[in-house]
C-alpha cells in the first residue's frame, strides 16, 4: 500500500464485503470515487493473505489501460500493458506466467514473484490473449472495470472461467435495455456488494466536489420538430398499435433516430454562442457532444456537432479549443489533457470517449449539448466534471434540455411516458446542486407542459 494512501471508510467496507462474499463481488460506486484504488487494495490484501500471484485487469478502452497503470505502480506493480500489437506483450507474458507457475522468487529481495497484466476488452477477446488464460493460475484476480460493457454475448463468453476470483467495478454495471446481459455480469463476478455509493453520498463524503446547475431548455426548428413528429407516431405504433411493428424490432432504431435528432438539434448551437459569449474568460470547460448530424445544415447532414461546436468557439468566438474524442491518439490525448490543466487550452470539444473512466480533474466546468437517455452515459457524463482537484471548490454545469414540441393529444401520452424516466433523472441531478431552487425552477417548465408535476 502507498505509505501516503489514506482509504475512506466507504472503501474500507467495501474491501470487507468483497472479502465476506468469498472473493466475488460488483462494487457499484459513483464516478470518481476512488473504484480502482479500492480494486489494488483488495489485491494487495490477497496477496498478503494468500499469496495472490497475478491481478488481471480488464478495461474498455486503451486510455484506461495507461491511466491503470500509472495507478498500479503507486502499489509498486510493475504491469504488462496487454493491448494493441500482440508482440510487444506476448512473449514477456508467457514468460512471467512461467515464472509464477514456477513458485521463483525475486533474486534481489527474496519476494514471491507477483504479475500484474492490464488489457483491453478487445485484446481479452483475441487468440493471443485467450490462448495464454489456461496458463493463469488459481491465485489470480480478475478485474473487470467499466464492466457494463463485459456483458456483450461476445465478451461474456471470452471471460476466464478458471479464475476464481473476480471482482467488477462500474458506476452503473446494469446494461441499458439488456437485462440478459446484466445478468450475465452479475453471475460471473457476482451480486452488487454494500455500500452502493451515489452521487449525493460521494459529494457528502467529500469524493466528489459541490456543483452548480443551470439546466437550458432549447425548442427544436420547424424542419425538426416536423420529423420528430413522424418518428414519434411510429414510436406510438410500435408501442401500443401495429403488433408487427415492435415485433420486427423496429421499436430500438426509431427512439434511436429520434435520440440523433434531440442530440443534434440546430438551437442548440444558438444557446451556446449566447452561453459562451458571456464567458471567454474561463477556461477548463468541457463540452460534450452528439454524433449525430445537425438538420438542415449546408453539408447534407454531415456536418456533425463537433465540428459545428469547435467552429463556433474556435473561429467565431475566439476560445481556445480542441477536439478530444476515440479516433484522438493516445500521445496527442495526454498533450491535450497537459495543455487544458495548464489554461493553455481553455477548453475540450470531446464525443463518447469521456463517458467512462477518463481522468481529468481539472475540469470545473462542463456544457452538455448532447443527453444521453442511456441512465449509464447520464450519470457517468455529470459525474466526470466533479473529481476533485487542487483549487477546485466546486463545479458548474450547463445542460441543454430539449422541449419536445406539442404535436397534440394523439402522441401526447407516448412523449410523456418516454419523457418521465428522462426528466427524473433531471431533476434527481437538480435537487443534489447547491442552486436546486433555481434549476428546479427551470425544469418546473418541463413539467407543466407535459403534465409531470408529479415528479
Amino acid at each position: 500500500m502507498p505509505p501516503t494512501l489514506q482509504l475512506r471508510p466507504y472503501q474500507r467496507e467495501a474491501v470487507a464485503n468483497w472479502f465476506a462474499n468469498q472473493g466475488r463481488g460488483t462494487l457499484k460506486m459513483a464516478t470518481g470515487s476512488g473504484k480502482t484504488i479500492t480494486a489494488l487494495t483488495i489485491a494487495t490484501e490477497l496477496y498478503q493473505k494468500i499469496g495472490l500471484q497475478v491481478l488481471l485487469v480488464i478495461c474498455p478502452y486503451c486510455h484506461l489501460v495507461n491511466q491503470w497503470a500509472r495507478e498500479a505502480q503507486k502499489f509498486g506493480l510493475k504491469p504488462i500493458l496487454a493491448f494493441e500489437d500482440s508482440r510487444s506483450w506476448q512473449n514477456q507474458l508467457s514468460a512471467g506466467l512461467y515464472e509464477v507457475r514456477s513458485s521463483l522468487r525475486d533474486s534481489l529481495t527474496g519476494d514471491r514473484l507477483f504479475l500484474t497484466i492490464i488489457t483491453t476488452n478487445a485484446t481479452l477477446m483475441s487468440d493471443s490473449l485467450q490462448s495464454q488464460l489456461r496458463y493463469f493460475p488459481e491465485k489470480t484476480l480478475i478485474v473487470g472495470d467499466e464492466v457494463h460493457n463485459l456483458g456483450a454475448p461476445r465478451l461474456e463468453q471470452s471471460l476466464p472461467r478458471n479464475i476464481g476470483l473476480r471482482l467488477a467495478l462500474s458506476a452503473t454495471p446494469e446494461r441499458h435495455y439488456d437485462e440478459q446481459g446484466t445478468e450475465a455480469i452479475l453471475d460471473y463476478f457476482g451480486l452488487v456488494l454494500q455500500p452502493e455509493l451515489t452521487l449525493a453520498d460521494a459529494i457528502r463524503q467529500k469524493a466528489l466536489v459541490h456543483y452548480l446547475y443551470y439546466p437550458i431548455l432549447v425548442e427544436l426548428t420547424e424542419a425538426e420538430t416536423r420529423k420528430y413528429g413522424y418518428l414519434t407516431k411510429k414510436i406510438g405504433w410500435a408501442l401500443w398499435g401495429d403488433e408487427k411493428v415492435a415485433d420486427n424490432g423496429a421499436l430500438t432504431p426509431l427512439l434511436m433516430q429520434r435520440a440523433r435528432l434531440i442530440g443534434a438539434a440546430a438551437n442548440k448551437l444558438t444557446a451556446l454562442r449566447e452561453l459562451m459569449s458571456d464567458r471567454l474568460g474561463t477556461a477548463h470547460t468541457l463540452f460534450y457532444c452528439g454524433d449525430g448530424a445537425i438538420e438542415g445544415s449546408a453539408r447534407h447532414n454531415n456536418h456533425h456537432q463537433l465540428t459545428a461546436t469547435v467552429q463556433l468557439l474556435g473561429a467565431e468566438l475566439g476560445y481556445r479549443v480542441n477536439t478530444y474524442t476515440a479516433e484522438t491518439p493516445l500521445e496527442e490525448r495526454e498533450k491535450l489533457r497537459q495543455q487544458f490543466e495548464t489554461g493553455e487550452l481553455q477548453g475540450l470539444v470531446a464525443i463518447r470517449c469521456l463517458d467512462e473512466g477518463v481522468d481529468i480533474p481539472a475540469i470545473r466546468h462542463a456544457v452538455i449539448l448532447a443527453s444521453s437517455s442511456n441512465p449509464r452515459q447520464f450519470i457517468q457524463r455529470r459525474g466526470r466534471i466533479l473529481r476533485p482537484h487542487p483549487g477546485k471548490e466546486r463545479a458548474t454545469l450547463f445542460d441543454m434540455i430539449v422541449l419536445p414540441p406539442d404535436l397534440g393529444r394523439e402522441t401526447l401520452e407516448v412523449e410523456r411516458n418516454l419523457l418521465r424516466k428522462e426528466l427524473k433523472r433531471f431533476l434527481e441531478f437538480a435537487d443534489l446542486a447547491d442552486n436546486a431552487g433555481e434549476a428546479r425552477v427551470k425544469l418546473l417548465q418541463v413539467q407543466r407542459r407535459y403534465g409531470l408535476l408529479d415528479i
